[in-house]
């Protein structure tokens, strides 16, 4: 008979459930970290000396109880290999999230590096939108006739122009006395620096400054030595109807070789009608320039104030005095597939001065930019006076035939007298170039600058000659009227280009001159070379 009753098998039953509910409490808490291993290993070493059964009785008394516990003990140790296994899981488990981790950041980055070029490839597409609507809407106002170009701003080059010459008198005749007589000299004919700007779509400006030692101006009350100041101009370009407006010091526009400037001209010196005597080089004013739509036709009116401004850079008087001038030009034939290698030009001026001080003056050098005056009507009491003017030139490849014609009539407070003057020159370019035509450039219809075909150099096994040009030219000017005689002037001489910014000048000068002039009847023999360059 069981010696334990119904009472005795439900505590057994109770204890068992006890233990069991005791053992996943330890091996949880000891999964969780909060029970080490050891206490839960230590709890179960002596829970049969406190679990008893209902009578009072020891578990451990009950038969096969001992096994059973002994069982029970070994769910711990199995719970722990367990955790051990987890904690390998959880190892391998963050590896896989680091690496996890590691790939997103990866593809994040790439995410943004596709935005980013998304980004850029719609600003591209916008830019190129709106500049394609820009260009469209040039496009038409271009064709209707018009462009807004009004933002651009100054583009300035800086220059430069240095010109050295050497004069001697090899035969100066032996009447020409006095200073500066007939004494050989050398000079920077030309110590320039100047500043040329466009901008804005339709302006332009230039201002030239000299360096050069003749720079002496004299006023009523003072001598000046000072740099002069020989461009200053502001000019707005394309005006419907007008063309262009310019401001400041400038070319006075009348004449042909008196507008070209002295870096195009092909002698060391103008002409001797030219240099002084009939125009009036640059002055202080406003002129219109404009031409047709092929510019063939070219015109240009100017008013100025009558004086040097060039050193004195004022004049404070209320008599300024006023010169008027107007040019027309012609161009019946240019060779347009050569750019101008074959043309002929015409022109025609006038130009009235209306003196400041009531004294006017015409004297002539030998075409020397020093020397003695040859002809001479001394201090003339005259109001005003008039000049016009003829121009010709044809260009035919490399030979070039150009020629003016000046008569002034001059308001004497006595009575009206003229005078007159001329000249014609012919170049050979021996290297094959011809001149540089511009029919609508700085100041209307003028000569530009000429270019070699190739330019000059030296190296072993090679050498290039640059340009090489010969020219003569035949001068007059005519003060009979004013019983002060005439001189006429031969030039000849050649000048080889190195190339387009670089030269090399020699002219031979011979004077002649009638009875009548300042030193009667003379002739002499002048030997000119000058170096040029420019920038």
């Amino acid at each position: 008979m069981n010696q334990y009753g119904p009472k005795s098998q439900v505590g057994r039953g109770i204890a068992i459930m006890l233990t069991l509910m005791l053992t996943c409490l330890a091996s949880a808490r000891a999964f969780e970290g909060e029970l080490p291993h050891e206490s839960s290993a230590a709890l179960f070493a002596g829970s049969s000396d406190w679990l008893t059964l209902a009578d009072g009785s020891p578990l451990r008394d009950e038969p096969g109880a001992s096994q059973g516990l002994e069982d029970l003990r070994l769910v711990p140790d199995s719970l722990e290999s367990q955790n051990d296994e987890q904690a390998a899981d959880d190892k391998s488990q963050g590896a896989n999230d680091a690496t996890f981790e590691s790939e997103l950041m990866r593809l994040q980055k790439r995410i943004d590096q596709l935005e980013t070029a998304e980004k850029k490839r719609t600003d591209a597409d916008k830019k190129k939108k709106e500049d394609d609507a820009k260009k469209k809407e040039d496009e038409t106002k271009k064709a209707e006739g018009w462009q807004d170009v009004s933002t651009d701003k100054w583009t300035v080059k800086l220059g430069g122009h240095i010109q050295m010459d050497y004069i001697n008198w090899a035969d100066g005749d032996p009447a020409i006395t006095g200073n500066p007589g007939t004494q050989n000299y050398f000079e920077f004919r030309r110590l320039r620096l100047s500043a040329d700007g466009t901008g804005y779509g339709q302006l332009d400006f230039r201002l030239q400054l000299t360096l050069e030692p003749e720079t002496v101006a004299t006023s009523p009350t003072t001598t000046v030595t000072a740099p002069d100041v020989k461009d200053a101009y502001f000019s707005i370009n394309e005006i419907p109807w007008l063309g262009r407006v310019r401001i400041g010091n400038f070319f006075v526009p009348f004449g042909l070789e008196a507008v070209t400037n002295d870096t195009m001209n092909i002698f060391l010196e103008r002409s001797i009608p030219t240099g002084g005597i009939f125009t009036p080089n640059r002055q202080v004013g406003v002129a219109l320039y404009n031409c047709s739509d092929d510019q063939s036709v070219t015109w240009a009116t100017g008013l100025f104030f009558d004086g040097n401004f060039e050193a004195l850079k004022q004049r404070v008087d209320d008599n300024q005095g006023v010169r008027a001038s107007g040019r027309v030009t012609w161009t019946p034939f240019y060779d347009e597939p050569s750019n101008g290698r074959y043309l002929i030009h015409t022109g025609a001026g006038v130009l009235y001065t209306h003196d400041l001080d009531h004294k006017v003056r015409f004297a002539a050098r030998p075409q020397t930019h020093l020397g003695p005056a040859l002809v001479d009507t001394g201090v003339l009491d005259a109001d005003s006076y008039t000049i016009g003017n003829l121009e010709f030139a044809a260009v035919m490849g490399p030979v070039t035939v150009q020629s003016e014609a000046y008569a002034a009539n001059v308001n004497l407070t006595d009575g009206g007298q003229s005078l007159s003057g001329a000249y014609v020159h012919l170049s050979y370019f021996l290297t094959g170039e011809n001149r540089i035509y511009e029919r609508f450039g700085q100041h209307g219809a003028q000569f530009g600058r000429n270019v070699p075909t190739s330019n000059f150099f030296v190296v072993p096994g090679a050498i290039s000659p640059g340009a090489w040009e010969v020219k003569t030219r035949y001068s007059n000017l005519n003060l009979d009227h004013f019983n002060k005689g005439q001189y006429n002037d031969i030039t000849t001489g050649f000048n080889w280009y190195l190339n387009d910014r670089t030269r090399v000048m020699f002219d031979w000068i011979h004077p002649v001159t009638t009875a009548q002039t300042t030193y009667g009847s003379t002739q002499s023999d002048l030997l000119a070379m000058r170096f040029d360059v420019n920038w």
